[in-house]
């Protein structure tokens, strides 16, 4: 806990970062965030049909569950966002999480998840850099900076999808190169918008995507999302993701 008083519950938690995503200005370098237990506000929230329907809800959910007024919730690397939301969840309700999954029979059945035996992602924390932006250069030479996308960048993503999806005629989503869009701040020197799209569009070919991929990858802080399934017919094994919508802090929606 921290010295500060709150007129409701809190709980300090580390975050994947430990604070090396951010500038000593930010709160967040400290690699710890406090926030509250989840009340009757929160729940008011997840239930708010109009916010469900503006596919807001969870981050409307996020946003109120920090205390410090210092923070920027639009700040917040994704991963570290992504342990937030895990921990207001255990706070909530406990670490265990009823899901409903299809076997190889295509039989569903109801699971358990013990969500307190989920990881946190293990990088390299000394790479990560206060200003997010990263160099790298892709197999055939071409030389980007890029950086880690932050809450504010995911909201954002989010709405130019769904305003794209509108007049989007061709079935085909918008979703990577739009994500691509936001991740890459200069390709050869240039940081102009016009040049980031006719590279995207034009000249960033598939073993120069996939490298970039695993790059991002490889410095993401984050936890790590999954379980392993046991098939009860066939005994395989496999790791899949752990879905978290709505009913994921409100379970009985």
């Amino acid at each position: 806990m921290s010295e500060q008083h709150y007129d409701f519950p809190t709980e300090v938690i580390s975050l994947p970062s430990e604070g090396k995503g951010y500038p000593e200005s930010n709160p967040l370098s400290k690699g710890t965030i406090e926030i509250k237990y989840m009340t009757a506000k929160e729940e008011e929230i997840l239930a708010s049909q109009n916010l469900i329907k503006k596919g807001v809800v969870l981050d409307k959910l996020f946003e109120s569950i920090i205390v410090d007024r210092n923070i920027n919730p639009n700040d917040i690397l994704v991963g570290d966002k992504n342990a937030i939301m895990l921990a207001t969840r255990i706070l909530a309700y406990g670490p265990q999480y009823e899901i409903e999954v299809y076997n190889s029979m295509d039989e569903k059945e109801t699971i358990e998840i013990d969500l307190s035996k989920v990881k946190t992602k293990d990088i390299d924390t000394s790479l990560l850099k206060a200003d997010n932006r990263y160099q790298f250069t892709t197999p055939s030479g071409h030389k980007l900076v890029v950086k880690l996308l932050t809450h504010g960048d995911e909201q954002k993503i989010e709405e130019e999808i769904k305003a794209l999806s509108k007049f989007n005629k061709s079935g085909v989503s918008a979703e990577l190169t739009t994500r691509y869009r936001y991740i890459i701040l200069e390709v050869d020197g240039k940081s102009d918008t016009k040049s980031i799209v006719d590279f995207i569009n034009n000249k960033f070919i598939t073993r120069d995507t996939r490298a970039f991929r695993e790059y991002i990858k490889n410095i993401s802080p984050d936890v790590l999302m999954e379980y392993e399934y046991e098939d009860p017919e066939s005994g395989e094994k496999e790791v899949r993701p752990i879905p978290m919508g709505v009913g994921f802090f409100y379970p009985s929606l």
